[in-house]
């Protein structure tokens, strides 16, 4: 009997495991050092991997720059940080290592550590030639900033321009940095145009930002343009509220309070109004233009190019109702249906308020026929159709486009409790979408059968410019929810304010 034992060919035998090879040992201890910010370990792991010859790749070389980058931000390693991190930069290269943008973000961080702006600059504007290293904002930063600290304004400019060069849009950090150093530099129609690109940008500045605007107007006298209130007027209608964009207005110095805001939107220091912001005529105009874009891409264009057409000859609507959004509210139950009586309680509240004004109903024709010929409702549908109240939308036609194409045309409001993240999705890069919403959309509930509406907001928390000259800035401080606003007028605006109380 043979003691042989046969192997069982359906059960695969068992890798042998392997040592890694002394690259990857490298790399797995070079990470290890990066976690627990063990720079000298690294270094030493390095000059043995150089005296192997082994093989470096880009891997080994960024984990090195990066912990030499954060290593150089502690005093007590900064200057041994920034001897080996240039050194390990310049082996890198030696050895046509090609670096990524992660590799050049920190080499620009490490000659910013040592206060040379232009090295960290030149460097980006090098590395994108050769390599074709497209920077981030990341990567512009520390020279940026290096920039910005040491009050060399111009310099600064010339990086916010080649990151425009890029594509590259400047956030709440990067404006701020801006605006400081416009200020400090006594750089007064630059500080104008970094508070609209703040305004712009973001909703609420946080505390390090709102000290740098308290800072700079408090210790400011700008006399400002001389302009035709009617020109003022009209700017802050086309850019839809909120601010005119033309320069600073007024005489005399700044009054700055830090304040807050009622309910109503009526500043609590100096008795202005403020706005709830619109998104501006060129951003209404492309707006549209992309939802009639998308919209002739999935409907026949012959049905939505009718549709245009009639919206531009009965184009006097305030209001547009998603009529399948409210009939079908809250009917996910047995006898639930579509409700006419919700729609018909819409469209009278929406005629009272509006001053007697009948609202536009978007209706799917199938869902309208089957209203028509029910008998109950048939007078209340002739009647609609009299008053110009409905437009049926066609026969494989989603209705959604028609609502939102004629409430972004017609620039009135839109009442619908469906929150459009289909049309967020497809409309990527319209980032002036969630104001359009905050500023037209209507929702609505219904509590045992009585109709509430959810108006747009009297005002909106953002930075505000108005037509006297004055600026609102909110301010959103770490850890708390509620807002501090800054009041910023002239001396004649608070004066008349006291006066009036």
């Amino acid at each position: 009997m043979s003691n042989t034992t046969s192997t069982n060919p359906s059960k695969p035998s068992k890798k042998r495991k392997t040592n890694p090879n002394p690259e990857t040992n490298f790399l797995i201890n070079l990470q290890s050092c990066t976690k627990s910010k063990d720079l000298t370990t690294a270094i030493s792991l390095y000059e043995s991997a150089l005296s192997q010859n082994l093989r470096l790749s880009l891997h080994h070389f960024n984990a090195l720059l990066y912990l030499c980058s954060d290593s150089a931000t502690d005093p007590s390693s900064k200057d041994s940080a920034l001897r080996h991190g240039f050194r390990v930069f310049d082996q890198m290269l030696s050895n046509n290592v090609i670096p990524n943008e992660a590799s050049v973000t920190s080499v620009a961080r490490l000659a910013a550590s040592k206060n040379d702006g232009v090295y960290a600059f030149e460097l980006i504007k090098r590395m994108n030639n050769e390599f074709n290293v497209v920077p981030r904002l990341r990567t512009y930063d520390p020279a940026l900033f290096c920039f910005c600290e040491n009050l060399e304004a111009e310099k600064a400019y010339e990086v916010e321009e080649h990151m425009g060069l890029m594509g590259l849009s400047l956030e709440q950090q990067e404006i701020a940095a801006l605006l400081k150093v416009s200020a400090e530099t006594g750089r007064v129609e630059k500080v104008y145009q970094y508070l609209q690109k703040l305004r712009s940008t973001v909703r609420c500045v946080n505390e390090e930002t709102g000290k740098i605007i308290e800072d700079w107007f408090s210790g400011q006298k700008v006399n400002g343009v001389s302009c035709d209130l009617g020109l003022v007027k009209n700017a802050v209608l086309k850019n839809g509220g909120g601010w005119h964009g033309l320069g600073w207005i007024g005489q005399g110095k700044w009054v700055v309070k830090r304040g807050s805001v009622d309910e109503s939107g009526k500043c609590c220091s100096c008795g202005d109004q403020l706005a709830c912001v619109d998104i501006d005529d060129a951003e209404t105009e492309r707006f549209a233009h992309s939802v009639a874009a998308l919209a002739m891409e999935r409907e026949v264009k012959a049905n939505f190019s009718e549709f245009q057409d009639w919206l531009e000859k009965n184009a006097n609507y305030e209001a547009i109702v998603d009529g399948a959004n409210i009939g079908l509210y809250q009917q996910n139950f047995t006898e639930g249906g579509f409700s006419v009586p919700q729609l018909d309680a819409v469209v009278k509240k929406l005629y009272e308020r509006s001053g007697n004004k009948w609202p536009l109903v978007i209706l799917h024709n199938k869902r309208l026929r089957s209203l028509w010929e029910n008998p109950s409702h048939r007078n209340l549908v002739e009647e609609w159709n009299e008053k110009g109240v409905l437009y049926m939308t066609p026969h494989g036609s989603n209705d959604d486009w028609y609502w939102l194409y004629a409430a972004v045309k017609l620039r009135c409001l839109l009442v619908t409790n469906d929150e459009m993240r289909d049309h967020i999705f497809e409309l990527l890069g319209s980032n002036f979408f969630l104001k359009w919403k905050e500023k037209h959309q209507v929702h609505y509930t219904f509590v045992k059968g009585n109709l509430k509406l959810q108006m747009p907001p009297p005002y909106s928390s953002v930075i505000q410019e108005s037509e006297k000259g004055s600026w609102h800035v909110p301010i959103l401080f770490k850890g708390n929810s509620s807002q501090t606003w800054l009041c910023i007028t002239r001396p004649n605006v608070c004066e008349s304010r006291d006066e009036a109380q």
